[in-house]
């Protein structure tokens, strides 16, 4: 697996963002099958440059370096089959796009459906300060730029 850091600010992005959170246990496990996946990641038989890590105990995220070897449909499906695994071996759902994650404090996400999402800025239990995860950003510049802003200033806003 590829340094983080290393990777080019273009590099391409794809987060799952799972509706509860792992134990430390889970997360080191997961941890441990990711790096596994990405170091023997291959498209076209070509290997994959790229990094895979886990943030907040509930989002993996894949970082790829498309201008080294950009994965095909198959490799792409293939890292959607170790998310799947992550779904059925830790009983959570990682590709609900309506089950919106929240940070409660610098450390602490939560994530509510839609509809618990909408009741908890109606009650005042978040405004629109509060930092919410944009997962559909594409790239490593916009991942560190662009995915935890304030709940007022996200597409989140028009959910509630």
């Amino acid at each position: 697996m590829v340094d983080y850091n290393q990777l080019p600010a273009t590099s391409r992005v794809w987060i799952y963002q799972s509706n509860q959170a792992f134990s430390d246990v889970q997360t080191q496990e997961i941890q441990q099958n990711l790096e596994h996946f990405v170091a023997q990641w291959q498209s076209h038989g070509a290997p994959v440059k790229a990094w895979s890590g886990i943030r907040y105990h509930r989002f993996v995220i894949f970082v790829v370096d498309e201008d080294h070897e950009a994965p095909s449909g198959c490799s792409i499906d293939s890292s959607v089959a170790i998310i799947k695994d992550i779904e059925q071996k830790m009983n959570v759902n990682m590709f609900d796009r309506l089950n919106f994650a929240y940070k409660v404090d610098t450390n602490t996400v939560k994530s509510a459906d839609r509809e618990d999402f909408a009741s908890l800025y109606n009650s005042n239990k978040i405004d629109d300060s509060t930092t919410v995860f944009n997962n559909l950003v594409n790239t490593k510049a916009d991942l560190e730029s662009k995915w935890e802003i304030p709940l007022g200033t996200s597409w989140h806003a028009n959910m509630v």
